[in-house]
């Protein structure tokens, strides 16, 4: 496979995974972000662990994760423990302003 198929390959998983997001982000409550996956979620817990570190165990519940190279993105439970920076925004649903916004 020469480098313009690969990235013609990478380009079309790229868009695949953002229609995939498109079509199921308006089932879902929560969005995470650690530094290494992007979750959506409908249950998310964050509990920060003090000792040497500061670290954070990040649970989810019936999650979706954004991760080209995974043949399932459907999660049931989620773990992530990690030192880094976890971001949560619950979502809001506003079908006019999501319509909109995916047409763009």
């Amino acid at each position: 496979m020469n480098p313009e198929e690969l990235d013609a390959y990478e380009t079309d998983l790229e868009l695949s995974l953002y229609r995939e997001y498109r079509d199921v982000v308006r089932l879902y409550r929560y969005v995470v972000e650690t530094e290494r996956r992007f979750y959506l979620c409908n249950s998310v817990e964050v509990t920060p662990h003090e000792g040497d570190d500061l670290w954070f165990e990040v649970r989810l519940k019936d999650a979706w994760v954004w991760d080209m190279f995974r043949p399932s993105r459907l999660l049931r439970d989620v773990r992530v423990l990690t030192f880094r920076d976890v971001n949560v925004e619950e979502l809001v649903h506003d079908d006019a302003a999501m319509t909109e916004f995916l047409e763009d």
